[in-house]
């Protein structure tokens, strides 16, 4: 499942930057791109304690999707701040790899998969 997130999230990266777009306006899947980025920053951190052994995957696909967006100002700012929000919230809660926590890895890959395909659906050119 995690390949299908990745390449979908890919497609998203180049359907969704945009040069003729203002660098810092709105766009109107901004709230799915930081709620992708919180899941990213959520992963980030969980599977890092779940022993998976992908140290900085996950930083680098939310940079990747970043790079491949553009976003400058308060996009960006916004992005990055839903990324540290994610992994900041479940550092607070989990210290251990706990099936909680394998759980709510599982679940969020799916959401993320979603937010992927509707993103791609929807805006990809």
């Amino acid at each position: 499942m995690s390949k299908h997130f990745w390449a979908v999230l890919i497609l998203i990266s180049v359907g969704l930057s945009s040069p003729a777009r203002a660098q810092d306006a709105a766009a109107p899947f901004d709230g799915d791109l930081q709620r992708l980025a919180e899941i990213l920053g959520t992963l980030h951190y969980l599977r890092g304690i779940c022993g998976n052994n992908e140290g900085s995957k996950w930083r680098n696909e939310m940079q990747a999707l970043i790079d491949a967006e553009t976003p400058s100002g308060d996009r960006r700012a916004r992005m990055i701040a839903g990324f540290n929000r994610g992994y900041n919230g479940f550092q607070q809660t989990y210290r251990t790899c706990t099936p909680a926590a394998t759980v709510a890895i599982r679940r969020y890959i799916e959401e993320g998969s979603k937010i992927s395909r509707d993103l791609t659906a929807r805006y990809a050119n």
